[in-house]
C-alpha cells in the first residue's frame, strides 16, 4: 500500500535523490565552509544559521571537494587512506549535501 506521506520533494520542491555522477566535479557552495571546531574537538560544516558535526570520514570527503577533482579521483585519493570506500556511499553523501545547497556539482 503507497504511503500517504509527502515525499522530499513535494515537501521542499527538490528531488532527494539528486545524481551525482563520478564524473562531477563538487566543492563547496560559497556560503559554507569547513572548520574545526576547538570546543567539540571535531570539523564541522558551517553554513548560514546551521552547524553540521562531521565525522572523519566526511571531514575529509569535503577537504577533496575543490572543484577541480571528479567525485572519481576524490574516491581513489579516499581508498588510499581508508579500507573500505564504497563509490555510492560518498556519491550519497554528496548528493545529500548538494539537496542542503552546500556542495555545487561543476561538469569539466
Amino acid at each position: 500500500m503507497p504511503s500517504t506521506a509527502r515525499t522530499q520533494t513535494e515537501r521542499t520542491g527538490t528531488a532527494m535523490n539528486t545524481a551525482v555522477r563520478s564524473t562531477n566535479h563538487p566543492r563547496l557552495s560559497p556560503h559554507v565552509r569547513v572548520t574545526f571546531d576547538q570546543v567539540r574537538q571535531r570539523h564541522v560544516l558551517l553554513g548560514p544559521e546551521s552547524v553540521v558535526v562531521l565525522n572523519p570520514t566526511a571531514a575529509a570527503i569535503l577537504d577533496l571537494c575543490d572543484g577541480q577533482r571528479a567525485v572519481a579521483e576524490i574516491v581513489r585519493e579516499l581508498r588510499g587512506r581508508y579500507a573500505n570506500v564504497p563509490d555510492d556511499e560518498v556519491r550519497d553523501f554528496l548528493a545529500r549535501l548538494v539537496v542542503r545547497r552546500c556542495v555545487e556539482l561543476c561538469d569539466e
